[in-house]
C-alpha cells in the first residue's frame, strides 16, 4: 500500500538559520523536525512550521548525535536529513549513512567540507588551484617551501569561511606554526597565497545539472576582512559579464567533479592579480551566509532556501524547474557597529530593499536594474559606514560567507 503519511524532514542546525527552508517544507506538507544546540533553544525559529524541536549541547559529537537521532527514529520515520549550517554537512551525511536515508553520503560530503579533498579532486579534473601541500609529510612540505614563492597560507581543512587561516611570510614561521599544531597539523594544508579579487558563485543543483547560478564579487577579500578588519561588501554581477560566464562554467565543472546530485552550492574563486586567471578556493553544499541569500533574491527574485527545500522534498522523482530570474543587480554592505542598535534611517535611497536588525551590526542591501547605480551606492555607503557605525572586533570575522 502507498504510504500516505507526510514526508518527515530532519534539519540539523548548529546556528539559527534556514527559516525560509523550514517554512517551504511545511508549506509543501512536510513534518519538519529541528535538532539544534541547547544555546539556541530560545532562538527566533519559525516555530509555526516546526513539528518538534530537539536540543543537544553540541552537534559535533558524532556518537552522541548518532545515538540521539537513532533514539528519535524509534518513533519517527525520517525521510530526509538536511544540514542548514556548514558545520552540519558531515554530520548530516553520517546520519544518512547510518539511517539509510537518501542523499549525500560521507564520501561526497568530504568534498564539500574538507579543503584538502576538494582541492585534490578539482585539480584531478583540470580545475586551476593554487599550489598546495598537505601539512603532513616533512619532505613534501620542505619541497613545497623550496619551490613555491612566499607568502603562503596555513588553512584548517574543515573550518568554515576564512576562520583559522594564517598568512605566513617565511619558512621558519611555517615550521614554528606546524610545531605548535602538534598532532593537529595533519588537519591542515599549506597553500600559495594568490592576491586578487575574490568571487562567490551561488547555485542550485538538481540531478547534477545547474539550472540557476549567479556570480558575485566581494568588495574586499574575506581573508583581508578576517585578518585586518573592515566591512563585508559583496555585489552581484550581470550574467553576461565575462567573469560571470567563466566562473559559472567552472562551477558546473566542479559540481560534476565533486558529485553533488541535488541541493545548493556556495563556491569561491580568486582572479589572480598576476596572471588574470581564476583559481578555485573552496566550495560548500549549503546557502552562503552573511545574508548572501537575501542579496541573490534582491537581484533575481529567487530564494535559494525555498528552491533548496523544493528540491530536497522532490528527491529527484519529479523534474525540477528553476524560476525565471530577474536581471537586476544587488549588493550588501555589512559592519560591526559601535552602537547597540545603529540607526540607518538617514540612509533613505529608494534602492534600499533590506535593513539588518541585529545588535551591534549595521547592514543594508540595495538593488537596481542599473548595476552602476548599485556600485555607486555600495561605495558611498561603505565610506559612510566607517564614519557612522564601524567598530573592529572578532564578531564580523566570524561572519560565515
Amino acid at each position: 500500500m502507498p504510504d500516505s503519511r507526510p514526508l518527515t524532514v530532519l534539519c540539523l542546525a548548529s546556528d539559527v538559520k534556514g527559516h525560509a527552508f523550514i517554512r517551504e517544507c511545511h508549506r509543501l506538507g512536510c513534518r519538519v523536525l529541528v535538532v539544534t544546540r541547547q544555546m539556541h533553544a530560545d532562538g527566533d525559529w519559525p516555530r509555526e512550521a516546526i513539528a518538534q524541536m530537539y536540543f543537544m549541547p553540541s552537534l559535533l559529537r558524532r556518537e552522541d548525535l548518532l545515538k540521539g537521532v537513532s533514539w528519535l527514529a524509534r518513533r519517527e520515520v525520517i525521510d530526509r536529513v538536511v544540514a542548514l549550517d556548514d558545520f552540519d554537512v558531515e554530520q548530516a551525511a553520517l546520519l544518512r549513512e547510518h539511517l539509510r536515508v537518501p542523499g549525500m553520503g560521507d564520501t561526497t560530503a568530504r568534498y564539500f567540507r574538507d579543503k584538502l579533498a576538494m582541492r585534490v579532486r578539482a585539480q584531478e579534473e583540470g580545475i586551476l588551484v593554487p599550489e598546495f601541500v598537505h601539512a603532513l609529510n616533512d619532505a613534501a612540505i620542505a619541497r613545497f617551501a623550496k619551490e613555491v614563492p612566499l607568502p603562503w597560507v596555513l588553512k584548517p581543512r574543515s573550518e568554515g569561511s576564512a576562520a583559522g587561516i594564517l598568512k605566513l611570510w617565511s619558512a621558519d614561521e611555517l615550521w614554528q606554526r606546524l610545531d605548535e599544531l602538534g598532532d593537529q597539523r595533519s588537519f591542515h594544508l599549506i597553500e600559495r597565497f594568490v592576491p586578487g579579487d575574490v568571487y562567490h558563485v551561488d547555485a542550485i543543483v538538481s540531478e547534477m545539472e545547474v539550472p540557476f547560478i549567479v556570480t558575485s564579487r566581494y568588495g574586499k577579500p574575506p581573508l583581508d576582512v578576517m585578518s585586518g578588519g573592515g566591512l563585508f561588501v559583496t555585489r552581484t554581477l550581470p550574467a553576461d559579464a565575462p567573469d560571470s560566464r567563466e566562473t559559472a562554467s567552472l562551477t558546473r565543472q566542479l559540481v560534476n567533479a565533486l558529485g553533488l546530485v541535488r541541493g545548493v552550492t556556495h563556491t569561491e574563486f580568486i582572479c589572480s592579480r598576476d596572471d588574470g586567471r581564476f583559481y578555485f578556493l573552496e566550495t560548500a553544499a549549503r546557502v552562503g551566509g552573511a545574508h548572501i541569500a537575501e542579496v541573490v533574491e534582491a537581484a533575481t527574485g529567487v530564494n535559494l532556501w525555498v528552491e533548496w527545500a523544493r528540491i530536497e522534498v522532490g528527491g529527484g522523482k519529479a523534474p525540477y524547474r528553476a524560476p525565471t530570474p530577474r536581471a537586476e543587480s544587488a549588493g550588501i554592505v555589512l559592519s560591526l557597529a559601535r552602537q547597540e542598535w545603529p540607526d540607518t534611517s538617514r540612509y533613505d535611497d529608494p534602492e534600499i530593499v533590506w535593513r539588518l536588525r541585529r545588535p551591534n551590526h549595521a547592514g543594508l542591501i540595495v538593488a537596481s536594474r542599473d548595476s552602476a547605480r548599485v556600485d555607486a551606492l555600495l561605495d558611498a555607503y561603505s565610506r559612510r559606514f566607517y564614519e557612522d557605525f564601524f567598530a573592529s572586533g572578532p564578531g564580523l570575522a566570524r561572519v560565515e560567507r
